[in-house]
């Protein structure tokens, strides 16, 4: 099943000797995103980095909005190298998903200034700081300086809220305690790791899961029983990831294992169809169950990424 590592190049401040640790940055998050985030993604861009097929990496799993990201913050002469840590968040939209983050890294403040100036993009105020948007609508992509090694980025309807959150004068994160105590729970020792709740677990899944396109599943349905999403990915000498659902009920959980399992034999069939005497980096998909949880495991050469 493929996880989506939103590895993306996002901003931070001034050259910085030390960066934050995981728990840290993850504390700016709880207190900056707002309290309606329904996932939460990690990833140590820094550890990725010293991987032998990070660009594959990249390349197989790297969502295309952040694609479009990447591109736009060269504008501001933020280069991948740069970003150590990102934590995205997502809350639901008029269009699906909203997503926003925060990162960390070496960023020169005049080179940033400088670049932007260079493209014609002016700085604007949202909650009283400096930020730069790329397009004038609200729904373009903005980043702001935090910090000394701590930026922002989000649309301008979404960057608003997350720095009045962080000034006190509106409601963060920190104040679910429903995600609070899932992100509590989630294992944090992988360079990739992330959490979801409600709407976004489904979201997650219709993200991940390969040729969704030729599958008649209403996803909100099939998770309608799932309280919560986490996972894991390690990245050494193969692409390891670990995915555990936890649902309402016994009974619910042996449903979804049942669906999940038929979504295995599918995507396999699908798989042979498509792509004849190709490995199938799905092969190796576990699925299990026990008790009101739910476990995926798939590990994964990195010959097959390229499928």
């Amino acid at each position: 099943m493929r996880v989506r590592i939103l590895i993306v190049l996002l901003l931070a401040v001034l050259a910085a000797p030390a960066r934050l640790p995981a728990e840290d940055i993850v504390a700016e998050a709880l207190r900056s995103f707002p309290p309606e985030t329904v996932r939460l993604e990690y990833s140590n861009s820094a550890k990725l980095r010293q991987l032998p097929n990070y660009e594959r990496l990249r390349q197989r799993y790297l969502a295309p909005q952040i694609r479009n990201l990447e591109k736009s913050l060269t504008q501001l002469s933020i280069q991948e190298a740069d970003v150590d840590e990102v934590v995205l968040g997502w809350k639901s939209g008029s269009s699906g998903l909203d997503l926003y983050g925060l990162a960390t890294g070496r960023f020169s403040l005049k080179a940033i200034s400088d670049g932007a100036a260079g493209k014609g993009l002016a700085p604007v105020q949202i909650a009283g700081l400096n930020a730069y948007c790329f397009e004038p609508d609200a729904a373009a992509t903005c980043v702001a300086v935090l910090g000394d090694s701590l930026g922002a980025f989000g649309s301008r309807s979404s960057l608003g809220p997350m720095l009045q959150a962080r000034a006190g004068s509106a409601a963060s994160l920190g104040s679910n305690s429903r995600f609070k105590t899932v992100l509590d729970e989630a294992s944090k020792e992988s360079p990739i790791w992330g959490v979801a709740v409600g709407p976004g677990v489904s979201d997650w899944f219709k993200g991940s899961m390969p040729g969704q396109e030729n599958l008649e599943l209403d996803w909100s349905q099939a998770f309608a029983n799932v309280e919560a999403l986490s996972y894991n990915v390690d990245a050494a000498d193969k692409v390891r990831l670990d995915i555990r659902l936890d649902c309402t009920t016994q009974a619910a959980a042996a449903g979804l294992r049942q669906v999940l399992d038929g979504l295995k034999s599918f995507q396999k069939l699908a798989w042979e169809n498509q792509h004849p005497n190709q490995p199938n980096p799905f092969q190796t998909l576990e699925v299990d169950s026990s008790g009101q949880r739910v476990n995926l495991k798939l590990t994964t050469a990195y010959a097959t990424l390229g499928g």
